[in-house]
């Protein structure tokens, strides 16, 4: 285990972070928010003091780096960077106790969007804005940032890193080079949320609340700067959140072959018309059932759209309380949960590219009982897909069902309700943000204990690291040298 090297690596990471702090902090000062500004400086002092200390401590540390201190290093750096973000928070007293103020910064970077937040419209912009950003820099991932605009290198590096924080079954190349996939996969990234800011401003929005969602909205986020979420914006803004939501929830290699022109590599994608058939099915089936609760289909179809695209994309904005919508619409929002966007995306869940995997194995495994001699393979987009893929598939999945279910047994030890337990847990693990009843669109996680809390911090990590970086943090065979 190469301590040195990741100890370097994650003195730049603490590093990365302490510079992100300062838009916040002078966009405090920009409002007057003083106090806001000075916990800002301060948290940012602290950050890149231990960043130097470590950078110090590991001065000419080894270039070798493998895939265990890849999975080390994603784990540790997330946890790092929860622990100093959540410092202006508590700092500040706007979240006095520190277990709340890192509840709401592991929600933020793992762009979940579960808040422990009674009342949003009284924190200051400073603290809006970090809420916000925190949901932009966690889409993408902090990592990848460090990749693709700086210089670190190693045997394996970028590589192992990618691979370990980028979500979906099997994360590839889009060029030769992995630092360049980095840096066209972020460049993407900015640009749609610059134009994204754009169609916001164009509905009548300001620009700091139409900076903030659209943070939220390409990180699938969906911390809201209003106590309402998106409900008290006009149509026309909630249908571009809903557009961009589910722009953001599709594979970004298909956006790098739009741009080389191959349209019909996307349109042929199964994964892409996999998820749009399911979006569009179940706005449709979900319209269906609430059309008696509003006064029109204009109405009835946008307020479901949003809520599709919102819970399938793991952003977590709403428009409407569907806490309050028949059950048959709230079971197709709870797969949805489970379903999650496309593999390569900023949405969380199993990932639609995984879903269809495990189906096609489980396909042909009941061929293989039929013809136990006949050759079967597994193929996406029409080429093979390799029995390691499967297999990492298949343990995903057993993985993310004790995990599930393990954690909705420890929070349940609070007393709330079982829909309010199992949904929490659902919201979390899978990246989402609201849940039904008690953790529904108009309410919090604020009333759950400390013991919970931290189990569902542990979730959001879980599943914006797709399990694995955080798992092998516990097995003891990972700290053997």
């Amino acid at each position: 285990m190469n301590y040195k090297m990741m100890g370097r690596f994650m003195g730049n990471i603490l590093l990365v972070e302490a510079l992100f702090m300062l838009p916040a902090g002078i966009i405090s000062l920009c409002y007057g928010e003083v106090n806001t500004m000075w916990s800002f400086l301060a948290s940012a002092a602290i950050t890149l003091a231990v960043s130097l200390i470590l950078r110090l401590l590991c001065k000419g540390a080894p270039s070798a780096f493998y895939a265990k201190e890849g999975l080390v290093c994603v784990g540790l750096s997330w946890i790092a960077m929860s622990l100093f973000g959540c410092l202006p928070f508590w700092l500040s007293k706007e979240i006095p106790l520190f277990i709340d103020a890192f509840f709401e910064i592991v929600s933020g970077f793992t762009t979940t969007g579960s808040s422990i937040l009674l009342e949003v419209e009284s924190l200051s912009k400073g603290a809006l804005f970090w809420r916000s950003f925190s949901h932009w820099l966690g889409g993408m991932g902090v990592l990848v940032f460090l990749l693709a605009f700086t210089s670190e290198k190693g045997s394996g590096f970028t590589m192992h890193l990618l691979r370990a924080e980028s979500p979906g079954p099997n994360v590839g190349k889009l060029v030769p080079k992995m630092r360049s996939t980095a840096t066209i996969l972020y460049l993407i990234y900015i640009a749609l949320t610059v134009i994204n800011i754009i169609f916001l401003l164009c509905g009548g929005m300001h620009l700091f609340e139409a900076v903030c969602h659209a943070f939220g909205t390409a990180g699938t986020g969906g911390f809201g700067i209003k106590n309402d979420s998106l409900a008290g914006y006009s149509p026309y803004l909630q249908n571009v959140t809903t557009v961009f939501m589910l722009l953001f929830g599709i594979n970004f290699n298909c956006y790098y072959l739009l741009l080389l022109r191959q349209f019909k590599n996307v349109f042929k994608d199964e994964e892409l018309r996999l998820y749009v058939g399911i979006v569009m099915a179940s706005i449709l089936a979900i319209a269906v059932n609430i059309h008696g609760l509003y006064d029109s289909w204009r109405e009835t179809v946008r307020h479901s759209a949003f809520q599709v695209a919102s819970i399938i994309t793991t952003t977590g904005y709403a428009t409407a309380d569907f806490d309050l919508w028949p059950s048959f619409s709230k079971a197709v929002l709870m797969c949805l949960m489970v379903v999650g966007a496309c593999a390569g995306s900023t949405g969380g869940g199993l990932k639609v590219a995984r879903m269809m995997l495990l189906f096609k194995s489980l396909r042909r495994n009941i061929r293989k009982t039929l013809n136990p001699k006949k050759v079967q393979v597994v193929r996406n987009n029409a080429n093979v897909v390799s029995e390691l893929v499967v297999e990492n598939a298949n343990a995903y999945l057993a993985a993310y069902v004790i995990i599930l279910f393990a954690s909705f047994v420890l929070i349940s030890l609070d007393g709330f309700s079982v829909a309010t337990n199992f949904t929490a847990v659902l919201a979390c693990f899978n990246n989402i943000g609201p849940g039904l009843e008690a953790v529904g669109p108009t309410c919090n996680f604020a009333g759950f204990s400390v013991l919970s809390k931290l189990v569902l911090c542990l979730d959001m990590l879980l599943g914006r690291l797709e399990i694995f970086p955080i798992l092998v943090l516990f097995s003891r065979s990972t700290w053997k040298r």
